[in-house]
């Protein structure tokens, strides 16, 4: 073919290709290895699906995962306590559709709820009716920590669920961390695991030792599933001048994206989780785990720097579970530590006060106001991240009477 022809044929394909819609995007979602599965490396995490009047939206949620699923997506995690019990609900509903060997489905055993062996056992039942299936490809322990592993070895979490994974009920078998490096070391050693779920992002790779932790994962050969790569979505959004660090180098790339591809460059990650209750989000996640580019040392450098600027903001380091909501005082935690963490990342200080004033109200209308913790402690008890929250409502209840 010589070069005239060429650069005609080409020119065709070049017109053509804007018109097409295809099913599949033209970049392929990156995928990792775990025995015989093929799992994608955008997992689609279901704890915060979108709601409406309380209730999961299911047909906002179908548009979702029906992008997600059409462009490679196929890790979906749930737990029994998310959203109150909904998210396995509308799970099992909206992956009814596709083929059972199409996706792989996480669910979590709620340990704090556990009191005797026999709760597992009834739990698990109620979980595999919920998900409408009669397996889970991933299954985990959910949030160990240094205060609940005791009563998961005293009540025989472990054992029960060893069980069901030998009548087939169970694929995979893992645990999500929320402790010490010290006790996941022991963790590791004293059972058969087939993967362990972390949060690492880059703010908690030091801050809340997600380096230890990754590295002790890597010592015991374990696959590693990461939750909060945004740190509950906070990283998606930084304040003013880290966002600058970041547009300065790729202006066309979300600041998510950074996030993103710091997890996902990590050796050893089979699947990172994105909590995606937007088109936009789920698009946006999307491509960039599509043809997938680890960063450069230079890129690493130039997120380090904007870490340190954010860091340098004095948020709050809440991720927005919303695990502290049984509040006696019913006071929105999660959500008074977001409207103090949007006004810590203004630079206009007096904009700033403004939008806090005026968060706070939204926030306490049909809620607690921080002056109103009785410090029961419960919030704390109930925290992965471990955060001093009975002192941080107290910061925020005398930033409130400042800008009052």
């Amino acid at each position: 073919m010589d070069r005239r022809t060429f650069l005609k044929i080409s020119g065709i394909v070049t017109a053509i290709i804007p018109t097409l819609k295809p099913k599949f995007s033209l970049a392929e979602m990156a995928y990792r290895e775990h025995v015989k599965n093929k799992v994608s490396l955008l997992g689609f995490g279901c704890m915060r699906l979108p709601m409406k009047d309380k209730e999961v939206d299911i047909e906002k949620t179908a548009s979702l995962f029906d992008y997600a699923i059409q462009h490679g997506v196929n890790y979906f995690d749930t737990a029994y306590p998310y959203l109150g019990g909904k998210s396995e609900l509308a799970v099992g509903q909206l992956l009814k559709k596709y083929p059972r060997n199409s996706f792989y489905l996480a669910d979590k055993m709620p340990i704090w709820m556990i009191k005797e062996p026999a709760d597992a056992d009834k739990i698990f039942e109620e979980q595999l009716k919920k998900c409408q299936v009669e397996y889970f490809d991933y299954y985990l322990v959910h949030a160990i920590d240094d205060s609940r592993y005791e009563g998961c070895e005293k009540n025989k979490i472990y054992e029960t669920l060893i069980k069901r994974k030998k009548a087939g009920q169970i694929k995979n078998l893992g645990f999500s961390f929320h402790g010490t490096p010290e006790l996941l070391e022991k963790i590791c050693k004293s059972h058969q695991w087939d993967f362990v779920q972390l949060e690492i992002n880059y703010v908690d790779w030091v801050l809340q030792k997600a380096k230890e932790q990754y590295e002790i994962a890597q010592k015991y050969k374990l696959p590693v599933i990461v939750m909060e790569p945004l740190r509950g979505g906070n990283l998606a959004k930084l304040n003013e001048k880290a966002v600058q660090v970041l547009k300065n180098v790729h202006p066309e790339a979300s600041v998510a994206s950074w996030a993103f591809r710091y997890v996902g460059s990590l050796s050893g990650v089979l699947t990172v989780l994105s909590g995606m209750n937007e088109m936009e989000h789920v698009r946006d996640n999307v491509a960039t785990m599509s043809d997938f580019h680890p960063l450069t040392n230079e890129e690493r450098q130039v997120l380090e720097t904007a870490r340190q600027v954010y860091s340098s903001s004095g948020t709050i380091a809440c991720t927005g579970c919303r695990y502290c909501k049984d509040c006696p005082m019913k006071i929105n935690i999660s959500g008074l530590f977001a409207s103090y963490n949007n006004f810590m990342m203004k630079e206009d200080k007096a904009l700033g006060k403004w939008v806090l004033s005026r968060d706070y109200k939204l926030v306490t209308s049909n809620s607690g106001t921080a002056d109103q913790c009785i410090h029961c402690g419960l919030c704390e008890e109930s925290c992965p991240q471990h955060l001093p929250i009975r002192e941080y409502l107290k910061m925020i209840a005398s930033k409130i009477k400042e800008v009052s």
